[in-house]
């Protein structure tokens, strides 16, 4: 993920301003040195004198891997600041972290987060499990953070303490490898009332979504691709969430008299995503009509899968 970012800078023709779009995280840490370094020696000042509301803005940005593995070591100013709540409203867990039913002898997997975990370890001379580290990372927050992507294979301790210990969520991404979590979410919604944006992955909806309309009232943002939708689905989803705006179902199995009922019930819906679904046709007359008020509308690859008679 990338991250806008605009700094102002004082200068002897008059305040400049940096405007830096898209900018990955590793390198906002490497310009923040070299704009305060820039800012320092225009004003005659020592690198620890560095701004600390510009750092904390700013390294807020950059990202789990670079607070806790490179912002810390680049002076004492920017250790302190690093440790301010407000560097952690936006917890981004790394996909997959060791299992905490895996000893580390057997656990050695090729995963796309290796390098990060490897240096933790390094750093912090821990084998963290995933318990651990969400408690770790959680703890820094100190009940600001805002929204949460939970790791892979996440647990039910875990998640209680999340629970417990961030009630000001406005946004919560469970993830495609959480099924167990999917599972227990349930239990937790209550806590999170601030709640704006879930994201879950394959899940019975039938459960949850009675829970979310009856606690959650904030919430506009709903992603639960893959999961099947029948007349049941359909129903609780315009009874209980009919205000929701953005609504991504891809890759769904879909009743159509389903689809049908959320188009004609979820009246404030601006963004629709059923792309690459089953149960309709992405050239269905009936349902681009109905879905001719959303502005972003998106049923591409959708189709119905014919049956094939046997015999």
């Amino acid at each position: 993920m990338y991250l806008p970012v605009s700094l102002k800078s004082k200068h002897p023709s008059g305040t400049k301003t940096f405007d830096l779009p898209d900018i990955h995280p590793t390198f906002l840490v490497v310009f923040l040195r070299c704009f305060s370094f820039y800012e320092l020696q225009m004003e005659g000042r020592k690198w620890e004198d560095t701004n600390k509301d510009i750092l904390v803005n700013v390294l807020g940005r950059v990202g789990m891997e670079s607070l806790l593995l490179d912002v810390p070591f680049v002076c004492k100013s920017w250790y302190k600041a690093s440790r301010e709540p407000q560097c952690w409203e936006h917890l981004i867990f790394p996909t997959f972290i060791k299992p905490d039913d895996i000893n580390d002898i057997c656990w050695e997997p090729e995963i796309p987060d290796s390098g990060f975990l490897e240096r933790l370890a390094m750093t912090y001379q821990e084998n963290l499990s995933i318990t651990a580290f969400v408690k770790f990372i959680v703890d820094r927050s100190c009940g600001n953070a805002r929204t949460i992507e939970l790791p892979g294979g996440c647990t039910e301790e875990a998640l209680e303490y999340v629970a417990n210990e961030c009630p000001r969520l406005k946004g919560l991404a469970v993830g495609s490898y959480n099924e167990f979590i999917n599972g227990i979410i349930v239990k937790f919604i209550s806590k999170w009332k601030n709640l704006e944006m879930l994201k879950l992955g394959k899940y019975d909806l039938k459960e949850i979504i009675p829970q979310i309309g009856l606690h959650c009232n904030n919430l506009i943002w709903l992603s639960t691709p893959y999961t099947y939708i029948g007349k049941e689905e359909a129903s609780a989803l315009v009874s209980s969430l009919s205000e929701l705006k953005y609504l991504d179902l891809h890759g769904g199995n879909f009743e159509k008299e389903a689809l049908v009922m959320i188009l004609q019930g979820c009246k404030q819906l601006v963004h629709l995503d059923i792309s690459k679904s089953f149960g309709f046709n992405d050239d269905d007359a009936e349902i681009l009509k109905l879905a001719s008020q959303i502005p972003a509308f998106m049923c591409e690859g959708s189709m119905v899968i014919p049956v094939i008679e046997l015999g």
